[in-house]
């Protein structure tokens, strides 16, 4: 079925490229799912990008989403106990990040131009909330270093790959620890080591099912949610007692 899916969308690409010269866009891509279900068990999934130039060229791929604020803390030993001594907050900090392109990027465009468009685990904006701060780069390099000992941050660009001169596509892995939210995915078309087209697609991570109710019942409810954790495991609790009695 996904491969239906595929073949029935490059068909599109392909017609949309066909299209006369001043109504043609540079540059047009799509997923093959736009959504990823959160189930019981899940372990990751596997997102196809693909899409078609109007010529030759490159092409860069950008995920992030959905931003937020994180709060990096700092421990140290004080008689024999680690405790937090000092945070320090972020904005704007991507929950994902990852990058896909179809040669290094060094190769690509200047320095200048990866650091305008975000590309590249340096280049991402994490805008602190005290900038002054004397220990900013001890923070910032421990905030990045988290979120790639998660499996959230991508150092080494996945490859993409052009079926011909273009056609392209390449497959983004979506780690199992990913939270939800909508995420977009950026296209850009490089030639002569410049940015000459652009394209935006939506991908929204979803919890379904059972326990989508259940993460959804103890952020709404979180107080309730609270006595009724208390009271199961009191409940289990109790049933595991009685089983020990039985013996």
């Amino acid at each position: 079925m996904r491969g239906v899916r595929l073949l029935f969308a490059l068909a599109i690409l392909v017609l949309a490229g066909l299209r006369p010269a001043g109504a043609q866009a540079p540059l047009i891509a799509d997923l093959d799912d736009h959504l990823i279900a959160i189930t019981t068990g899940f372990a990751g999934a596997d997102v196809l990008l693909f899409g078609t130039t109007d010529g030759p060229g490159d092409v860069i791929v950008v995920v992030e989403g959905p931003v937020g604020e994180v709060d990096v803390r700092r421990k140290e030993r004080v008689g024999g106990i680690w405790i937090n001594r000092k945070t320090l907050g972020f904005q704007n900090v991507p929950a994902v990040y990852m990058l896909a392109a179809s040669k290094p990027l060094d190769q690509l465009l200047p320095a200048d131009q990866r650091a305008y468009y975000q590309m590249g685990i340096e280049n991402i904006r994490l805008v602190p909330v005290d900038p002054r701060d004397s220990d900013l780069k001890t923070f910032t390099s421990a905030l990045v270093r988290a979120k790639q000992q998660r499996g959230l941050f991508f150092d080494q660009p996945a490859r993409i790959l052009f079926i011909s001169d273009r056609l392209f596509r390449v497959n983004l892995r979506v780690p199992s620890t990913v939270p939800t939210g909508t995420y977009l995915a950026k296209v850009f078309l490089v030639r002569e080591q410049k940015v000459v087209g652009a394209f935006t697609t939506p991908l929204v991570i979803s919890k379904i099912g059972f326990g989508a109710d259940i993460y959804d019942f103890a952020h709404r409810h979180s107080a309730a949610y609270g006595v009724i954790a208390i009271l199961v495991a009191l409940f289990a609790g109790w049933m595991a007692h009685l089983a020990f009695r039985r013996r």
